[in-house]
This record gives C-alpha cells, sequence and structure tokens, in this order.
C-alpha cells in the first residue's frame, strides 16, 4: 500500500441533536465555531471544504460558509443518504493525506420533520401515500435482517431491545442528545410495535443538528499548538457487491460492505477489534447494532446476541459501544450524524467526555452506514 500522510483532527463541535426552530445555517455556525476554538487557528486556513447534508437545495454548504464570512475556497456537497457525514469526513481525509491541503473542514447538517423518513425526503415521498400506513421502508429493511438472524442464530427480540436499552442509558450522562432518560426492557419491548421485531423505543427519532471536523497534517498540527493530536489512522469507504444481495435481508443492510469496510480499515491502521475501546456504530434500529458488531469483528457470526446479554458492549465490558447514546437515544440528524460520531470519540480520546469517559480510551472506531449503499469504518488513535 502506498505510503500516506498522517491525517489529524484538532477541532471537533456539534450542537445538541433536538427538534428546533434554529435555522440551519445557525447550526452549522454553532458547531464550526465551536471546532475553531478547540482547533485555535483562524477559519481562513481552511483550503476546502466538505459538506453533508441529505435535504436541501444544491449549495448549501456555500451558503452557510458566506454567512459566516467565507468565500472563495472549495466547497463540495455531499449526500448519500444515512452515512452522508460520514462521506464528507472521508473526503477531507483524502484532500489531507493525498497531500493536496494542509488544512480543511468537514461539516454536516440536517434540519428534519416529525415522521418516517419515506414521508419527508426526495425521492422517498413520492412513494409514499400517508394513507396506506406502510411501514417506514428502513424499518423494513432493518427488521427483516432482525428476523432472518433470529432464525439463523436464535436472537431473541430481548437481545434486540437490551441494545436500546444501553443506548438510552449511555445517554442520561449526555446534554448533546435528544433523549437522556433511562428505560426499561418491559419499556422498550412493550411500546408501538413499528414493524417486527421493531418497536417504536427501538428506532432512531428524526432530528435537527450540526456537526464539524477540522482536518490537518500532522506538520500543520504541530505547528498550531497541537504536539499530539488525535489521527485517523485507518479510514475506509465501500459499496455494495452484486453478490451482497444473495445474503438476503442481511445483505441489503449493509453488512457485506460493512465487514469489508471494518477490514480494510483495521488493516491501515495496524490494529484489530481487540485493540480497540471505544465503538461509535450506525445504530439506525437497534438489529443493526447487534448484527454489526459481527460485521466489525467484535464476535464471530451468529454471537452478537452474547455480547449484549454478557454486557461486554458497555462500561465494564470490552468495549463501550455508543457512549453518546448513539442514533436511538441521541437522535439522527442525517448530514450530521458521522460529524457526531467524530466528535464523540475524538472527545474520547482527549480526555474530554466527562461523565461518559472511557477509561483508558487509546483507540476508538467510528461505523455509519447508508442503504443505496455507503459504509464508512475510520479508526482513531492518539
Amino acid at each position: 500500500m502506498k505510503k500516506m500522510r498522517e491525517v489529524c483532527v484538532i477541532g471537533v463541535g456539534m450542537t445538541k441533536f433536538e427538534r428546533c426552530d434554529k435555522r440551519y445555517v445557525e447550526l452549522v455556525h454553532e458547531a464550526i465555531n465551536e471546532a475553531l476554538k478547540m482547533a485555535a487557528v483562524p477559519p481562513t486556513d481552511f483550503e476546502q471544504a466538505y459538506c453533508g447534508y441529505v435535504e436541501g437545495m444544491s449549495a448549501q454548504g456555500q451558503r452557510a460558509l458566506y454567512e459566516m464570512g467565507l468565500g472563495g475556497l472549495p466547497v463540495y456537497n455531499v449526500h448519500n443518504y444515512c452515512s452522508t457525514g460520514s462521506n464528507a469526513l472521508f473526503l477531507a481525509w483524502q484532500a489531507i493525506t493525498s497531500g493536496m491541503s494542509e488544512c480543511v473542514l468537514a461539516f454536516g447538517f440536517e434540519k428534519m420533520k416529525k415522521g418516517s423518513l419515506d414521508s419527508q425526503l426526495t425521492g422517498l415521498k413520492d412513494d409514499f401515500k400517508e394513507s396506506e400506513k406502510k411501514p417506514p421502508q428502513a424499518a423494513v429493511f432493518f427488521g427483516d435482517a432482525g428476523r432472518q438472524h433470529m432464525e439463523l442464530h436464535g436472537t431473541t427480540r430481548e437481545q434486540f431491545a437490551r441494545v436500546s436499552v444501553k443506548n438510552h442509558r449511555h445517554s442520561v450522562n449526555n446534554p448533546r442528545s435528544q433523549y437522556r432518560d433511562a428505560v426499561t426492557l418491559e419499556e422498550v419491548l412493550g411500546s408501538r410495535e413499528v414493524y417486527d421485531p421493531l418497536t417504536i423505543m427501538q428506532c432512531c427519532p428524526t432530528s435537527d443538528g450540526a456537526g464539524a471536523a477540522i482536518l490537518c497534517s500532522e506538520d500543520y498540527a504541530h505547528r498550531h499548538g497541537h504536539p499530539n493530536p488525535v489521527k485517523i489512522s485507518g479510514i475506509s469507504m465501500q459499496t455494495d457487491l452484486l453478490e451482497d444481495f444473495g445474503l438476503g435481508a442481511l445483505g441489503l443492510i449493509g453488512v457485506g460492505m460493512s465487514k469489508r469496510a471494518a477490514n480494510n480499515a483495521y488493516a491501515m491502521a495496524g490494529v484489530g477489534p481487540d485493540d480497540v475501546q471505544v465503538i461509535e456504530l450506525h445504530d439506525c434500529f437497534s438489529t443493526n447494532e447487534l448484527i454489526t458488531y459481527e460485521s466489525l469483528g467484535l464476535c464471530p457470526e451468529g454471537q452478537g446476541g452474547r455480547l449484549i446479554d454478557e454486557g461486554q458492549v458497555t462500561y465494564g465490558g470490552k468495549w463501550v459501544v455508543n457512549p453518546s447514546g448513539g442514533l436511538l437515544s441521541k437522535g439522527h440528524p442525517l448530514g450530521a450524524t458521522g460529524l457526531a460520531q467524530c466528535f464523540e470519540l475524538v472527545s474520547q480520546l482527549m480526555g474530554r467526555a466527562d461523565k461518559r469517559q472511557v477509561d483508558g480510551a487509546r483507540v476508538a472506531l467510528q461505523h455509519h452506514v447508508g442503504l443505496g449503499g455507503a459504509s464508512v469504518v475510520a479508526i482513531y488513535q492518539r
């Protein structure tokens, strides 16, 4: 593999995820200004910017930066459904590791309406009729995958529900999370069914929010007062192979591309699953988190339920997965989610996660998937 430059993350920022009356540009400014404060660099140093959002007109990234007084630099607007924010991050990483740029900005945002994605996103809502009361398309994909996992491996509804219990418990300590109340297994299982085996408390909410990250070369980081920065030591973006669709429902939710992205990122970073302490994982539905344990190599195929039962994916276990509360509790403003995952992991590695802090965090992993499809896995080290 060709030797590439080290890429550092010297600034991160995010808004609270919630339903709010703020304009998207206000959310973007809040996230970028927090990242700039942490990085202690002038915004005029940005050589390029990569902006992720799903719903909206073209060139929204430029508009947000113009209102901050930033113009002239190339701005690339990215849209790959749920993995949009991580796609923007991946492109920013490419700009630095290739030697094209010394300092770049990645940011993402979303302003979302209440209700399923089917009823609001261009490309989906044209085929959606509320009167038909069909289950949301995404819930069908991830619910079917959960049932296939149950049939193949004996996974139970209770194991899927415990994922939601865990992530809601984690979010109690995250002031930027949309939901901050702990829930019981009985409450999760007893909430309204959306699509078997998923109840409403096993589905992520729609949210408003923004996130930002400032990436740079190692030399730039050292020159600007960051002697021991967090580095992205491995990152991979993968899409579906035709053979993935032969896996049935599991193939449709990105199991194949997530596994390939993880293997590539591990190889690039020179680490494996056992070296990781903290993970931010795309838990849009509880079924996806449990299934993705296997895609990331945390356990053999079919044993994801064992990890949640044994407490191996929370504080006191082998890994802490979704200390932020994950999408299930923190929220999921599509274009911002990948940058929020970056925010959480950089905060963990720098010891800035307060009550969420994972003791001894040195290696972190980010996983993000968008159906259609695109999966990004990144390894962070400090």
